[in-house]
Parts: C-alpha cells; sequence; structure tokens
C-alpha cells in the first residue's frame, strides 16, 4: 500500500461500486497489508462490493483477494489471511456503496413529503432499500424489488427483512401506496416461499385501512407462517400538508383500535404463544388518557421488543426501568432538596400520560419536573421527544429560573448532536439562554447523571 495524504471523494468511476475504509484495526490483517483510513474497496475475490451484505458473503473464509485504490489513487489486489475467529480489521465508512436505492411509491402518507421545505437533504431521502431493510432495521416496501434480488436474498438468506404492508387489497394498497403496490405484495409471497422471515409495519389511516380492511390483513399476514410479527403505528402528520387533519388521537378512535387487535392478539397467544401483532404506544395512551399505567400490556407482552425503535414497547420499558430505580430516585430527590434546586426534564407532549403520574407518586414530585413541549416546528400530530425541534425547546425553557437545571433528552440529536432542525446543544443554549445539559431518556441512566450534574462531579 502506499503513502499517505487524504482521500476527499472517491477516485475514478463514481458510477463504479467503492466502498471507503473509516477504520483499520491495529494488527489485523488489514493492518498488516498496508491498509488506513481513506483506502478504498472496490472488489472481493473479484465481486465488486456493492454493501456489507456483498462484504459478509463474500469474505467469509480464512483467505480474501482485495482489489483496492490508495490513498494515492493507485489501484491493485492484496490477498489477506486470517486465523479462526479473527477479524478481518475493517470499517467502512457506511453500509450501502453503490448508492442508496430510493422509493418509487407515491405514498399518500408519506412523512417525508409532509416535511418543512427547508428541511435538510438527508431528511428528504426517501429510501426504499431491502439492504438497509436488513442491516440497519429501516422498512421496505418491496415495490422496486427485481426478480434478481429476491434470488439473491433466497440464496443468501437474507433473514429477516422489515417489510411495510400497510394493508392487503388491492384497491386499497394502489390507493395508499401507488401503481407498484401489487408488485410488492408478488415480492413478499416469493421471499416467504424462499423462507425468508418477515417482520410486517402497517401504518393506520382513519377510514382507509382501518376497520374490516385491518382485519383482512392482519388475516392474510396471520395465514403466511414466515411473517413472525406485524406493528401497527398511527398516522403521523405535520402542519405542512393539507391532505389530513386527524389520525387516531381521540379517545374513542384508538379505544376501537385496541380492542379490535386485542381479540386478534388473544387468538394469536392461544395458538402461537405471543401476540403477534402489536400496536404503537400511542393507541394505548390515546386510548387511555387518565389511567394509562392501568392499562398498558405487561412487558412479557411484547416479547423480544423486535419492534421497539418503531415506538412499540418504549413506555412499557420505560416505566418498568422507573419502577426498579426506588433508591436512585430517593437519592436524586435528597441531593435535589438539599441543594434547593429542581431540575426540568424535556419531553415531548406524547410522555404526559405516562411520566407525570411516574414521578408525581415519587418522592421526586415538586424537584424534577416534566417539561413538556408542544412541537410548533412540525405540527400536526407531532408529539413525540424524538421529533423535537431545537427552536421549541429553546422557546419553552427560556421562562426556567437560572437558578434550576434543564437537561434534554439525548434522543432529540442525531450522532452528530444535531437536533431535527439543525440546531446544536450550544444552539439551543444560546437561544434560550440559559445552560442545558444532555442526559439519557432512560431512568437507570439520567437519574444518576442529573445527580452528578447537580453534585457537580
Amino acid at each position: 500500500m502506499t503513502e499517505k495524504r487524504t482521500v476527499h471523494e472517491y477516485p475514478g468511476n463514481p458510477a463504479r461500486p467503492m466502498a471507503r475504509i473509516l477504520e483499520v484495526e491495529e494488527y489485523s490483517p488489514a493492518f498488516d497489508a498496508g491498509f488506513e483510513p481513506g483506502c478504498i474497496v472496490t472488489a472481493v475475490n473479484g465481486h465488486p462490493l456493492r454493501d456489507m451484505i456483498d462484504w459478509q458473503w463474500y469474505s467469509d473464509g480464512y483467505e480474501v483477494e482485495l482489489s483496492y485504490i490508495d490513498l494515492d489513487g493507485d489501484e491493485g489486489t492484496v490477498v489477506l489471511e486470517r486465523e479462526e475467529g479473527e477479524s478481518w480489521g475493517i470499517t467502512f465508512d457506511g453500509a450501502i456503496f453503490d448508492g442508496i436505492r430510493v422509493c418509487r411509491n407515491a405514498c399518500m402518507f408519506c412523512f417525508m413529503r409532509m416535511l418543512p421545505k427547508e428541511s435538510r437533504d438527508t431528511l428528504m431521502l426517501r429510501d426504499d432499500d431491502w439492504r438497509l431493510s436488513f442491516l440497519q432495521g429501516n422498512f421496505t416496501t418491496l415495490t422496486n424489488l427485481s426478480e434478481e434480488d429476491a434470488d439473491e436474498i433466497t440464496e443468501r438468506h437474507v433473514s429477516p427483512l422489515r417489510v411495510s404492508l400497510h394493508c392487503i387489497s388491492p384497491e386499497v394498497r394502489s390507493k395508499m401506496i401507488g401503481r407498484h403496490a401489487d408488485h410488492g405484495v408478488r415480492m413478499m409471497e416469493k421471499l416467504l416461499a424462499g423462507g425468508i422471515e418477515l417482520y410486517m409495519q402497517i401504518v393506520l389511516l382513519p377510514g382507509v385501512n382501518d376497520g374490516a380492511e385491518l382485519m383482512k390483513t392482519l388475516a392474510w399476514a396471520y395465514l403466511h407462517e414466515g411473517i413472525a410479527n406485524v406493528g401497527i403505528v398511527p398516522l403521523g402528520f405535520t402542519k405542512h400538508q393539507t391532505a389530513f387533519d386527524k389520525s387516531f388521537n381521540d379517545r374513542e378512535a384508538a379505544l376501537e383500535v385496541v380492542e379490535a387487535v386485542e381479540a386478534f392478539q388473544k387468538h394469536a397467544m392461544a395458538e402461537r404463544g405471543c401476540a403477534w401483532v402489536y400496536l404503537a404506544d400511542e393507541f394505548y395512551s390515546n386510548a387511555y388518557p387518565d389511567d394509562l399505567l392501568d392499562h398498558l400490556p405487561p412487558a412479557e407482552h411484547y416479547g423480544a421488543f423486535d419492534m421497539f425503535e418503531d415506538g412499540i414497547g418504549i413506555i412499557r420499558s420505560f416505566v418498568d426501568d422507573w419502577q426498579q430505580q426506588g433508591q436512585a430516585v430517593s437519592e436524586l430527590a435528597q441531593v435535589l432538596e438539599d441543594e434547593g434546586v429542581r431540575v426540568y426534564y424535556v419531553f415531548g407532549e406524547a410522555m404526559r400520560e405516562t411520566f407525570t403520574p411516574l414521578v408525581e407518586a415519587s418522592p421526586l414530585k415538586g424537584l424534577l419536573i416534566p417539561l413538556y413541549v408542544k412541537n410548533e416546528f412540525f405540527g400536526g400530530n407531532v408529539d413525540v421527544t424524538g421529533l423535537l425541534s431545537g427552536v421549541d425547546v429553546a422557546r419553552a425553557i427560556r421562562g426556567v429560573s437560572a437558578h434550576d437545571y434543564v437537561v434534554l433528552p439525548r434522543v432529540m440529536f442525531n450522532s452528530d448532536m444535531i437536533t431535527l432542525d439543525d440546531m446544536t446543544v450550544d444552539d439551543i443554549r444560546d437561544t434560550a439562554g440559559m445552560p442545558v445539559t444532555v442526559v439519557s431518556c432512560n431512568a437507570y441512566e439520567f437519574l444518576p447523571e442529573i445527580r452528578e450534574l447537580v453534585e457537580g462531579y
């Protein structure tokens, strides 16, 4: 390998799949061969390296030939060898190397189409890539899946995949998704026949795919044993559109869904030993606004919490975590009383039915104060903590006494610690005119973090 300058762009043909190396493990086979961060791998054993699935497939063995472009732009090949259990020592910059496959659907409920026009490009990317479904847990419709893709998935047994189902009647699917909707169902059935396990998602729209259509869709899915589970999430909409003005936010609409799905869950529990179909937390908080904690399903209901990232089981997990932290709650309460301060914890409005009764029934009542922030940036029915904007949070905390503390949940920020409206922690501090600190969203972590903040560790 040759020396040593930073690669800012991929050299060569930009249409050629190339995997940029982000890190090289010291004393690994890749390190010994001279690979450095910035070098590019173009092929493995002569096969173009399109994505991490290719890498895992073709590099599975004790010897591998890598085609590369080094930091001077020179191309070559090198053979690496490793011992049993040893890693090649390469971390790539991303999971897809030949370009993310974008969505070709016209989904009537697409959240990306409801974002503010000034949103950054990365938020507007409408990916529909089956590889990201496997590698990162994204949902895909399979409407752009080719026969060759399906054969490759089956041959390599790339499983499970997360698939957006939404509904099953052709006319409803066409209305909801667009003209390629039927192709998606054909691909689902082909993958299922090939032994691929699917996790399904349904975005529920009032008057479109709920009611009888929902029951028909669940019955179709239940008959396919390869469909491991189904998650149902309510329509989310912003103020930056005119097509929707309601979802399942009122009690009656949410309760109707809960009761209908409960009947299906009981059948699945008796026959399969699991609930199989799971509702997003919003359905429960909207159906039982006054006594949510009395009606929330127990942890066993959610099994392995396979759909946690889709907002299914997050409240149950939070409640159970909080209730296991009795000593930490008492210790923090004593510290806050001794210091004569209060701490304001920022939440989206969706957490009101959960956190208020928990903190009100604890020694932290009046000391750890939930600050529920209305989402003006997105508007509509968007109320979850993870979609809070910096500008809304800064506005909400301006009235907090400088003597007290404000903590922000880490889920507000991406991996670069940037909010959805491109604000940093310092931006929020400067706009609000007071200090803020970022803490975990898990009680077992944020309770000691807040204590350390107040005690000045």
